[in-house]
């Protein structure tokens, strides 16, 4: 494969983008800083997010900007540093590089911190797995390169993508705060709950549009890939940690949320404790699941976590066969705020944030007794429109980002 090919394939994948609508994290990024990393579960549009970058700010055909997916086949014989020596002879100035961890050498950490210290000037986007982890040992990316990671679409963002309303993201403070008027504003213009239940199934993931049926079976041969694939490129693990995985995540798909029995997991995965640890903390890396822990979170040590969800309700609706509309309300207000903000275990209610907030989580008929008299308490309730006083419709959670 020539070189020239990489670049043929950058320009046509550029002209087939369009630009009119962007994910959240696209005006976020600082996108003139010489390094930056997107990291993200599969299927959450970060390959668009580089190509629209390219066509919005390069002149169409323009070779000072190149892309290109670590997997093509050319990196079976060449190296990322010749590619970026070759791009730079040549007048480049941007390099965006997909699925790093895809690279078929263990170095690319270290050829990208490479790149930037040789090529004065030169700038080096990149995305890779959610599961990504930087080893410093190898290469010190931690102050030369930014870190981002990458949300499936809020229900906000669906709503845009579909082209049934336009609306500003919101912050956790206004919601909280002016809820009712938030709702009135959108509610005026769309009947938000048909809507919500669509998100709900086939909503959080973007490639959703580009299948008209299949799209459960699509996920499930994504979490496959996920284990299979990106999960071993990332970090060194065996056969039967991945087969480990598998059955885990089972076990969580058929009781989400999942309360852990760290020992119970252990005799039925044929494994110690540590391991079980090891696992979730691998499964939340990459976007399985969600942990919630007591306080703050614990995700790098050695504590139980009190509840495991899986990681949105797309995945619930694929890899579960009996659900519950309780977990379904808990998994969607927990991925919506695990995104910006500090979740935790409340024992009054369902979840306590920024060590601040309890919210308790429940449908319209949902009481409001049980975090009554605690402070800064509030019900995320389902199926309302519009709440009033401490009770706010659970949809607005997911028009945080």
């Amino acid at each position: 494969m020539d070189i020239q090919e990489l670049y043929t394939n950058s320009y046509r994948l550029v002209s087939q983008m369009t630009t009119d609508r962007k994910r959240y994290l696209y005006d976020q990024l600082p996108w003139e800083t010489r390094m930056l990393c997107i990291r993200g579960a599969r299927g959450v549009g970060k390959t668009t997010l580089l190509l629209q970058r390219i066509a919005e700010a390069f002149p169409t055909g323009s070779k000072q900007a190149l892309y290109v997916s670590l997997d093509e086949l050319w990196f079976n014989e060449n190296r990322l540093i010749d590619l970026a020596e070759y791009h730079y002879t040549h007048g480049g100035t941007h390099l965006f590089l997909d699925e790093v961890h895809r690279y078929p050498q263990d170095s690319w950490a270290q050829e990208i911190k490479n790149i930037y210290d040789r090529y004065p000037g030169f700038h080096v986007v990149f995305t890779g797995s959610s599961v990504l982890k930087i080893d410093q040992s190898k290469a010190d990316l931690s102050r030369r390169c930014l870190f981002f990671t990458m949300q499936g679409l809020s229900f906000r963002e669906y709503l845009d993508f579909n082209g049934i309303a336009r609306f500003e993201p919101t912050t956790l403070d206004q919601i909280l705060g002016h809820h009712v008027n938030l709702a009135m504003a959108i509610t005026s213009q769309v009947h938000v709950l048909q809507y919500f239940e669509e998100y709900l199934r086939h909503g959080y993931y973007p490639f959703y549009h580009e299948l008209t049926q299949g799209y459960e079976m699509a996920l499930r041969q994504m979490v496959v890939n996920v284990i299979e694939q990106d999960i071993p490129q990332a970090e060194s693990v065996e056969l039967n940690t991945i087969n480990r995985i598998k059955r885990l995540l089972s076990l969580i798909a058929k009781t989400s949320p999942f309360t852990v029995n760290v020992s119970r997991i252990a005799n039925t995965l044929e494994c110690d404790r540590q391991t079980v640890h090891k696992l979730l903390r691998t499964m939340q890396r990459a976007s399985l699941i969600n942990m919630l822990f007591k306080g703050k979170s614990n995700m790098q040590q050695m504590v139980k976590p009190e509840k495991v969800y899986l990681e949105n309700t797309n995945l619930m609706f694929a890899l579960a066969s009996d659900i519950n509309i309780g977990n379904i309300r808990e998994t969607f207000f927990s991925n919506q705020l695990f995104s910006a903000h500090e979740l935790s275990f409340s024992g009054n209610g369902d979840f306590m944030i920024d060590n601040t907030y309890i919210i308790e989580v429940g449908g319209h008929r949902k009481s409001y007794e049980q975090i009554k008299d605690m402070p800064n308490s509030y019900l995320a309730a389902d199926d309302i429109e519009i709440g009033n006083g401490n009770r706010i419709p659970l949809w607005l959670f997911g028009f945080l980002y």
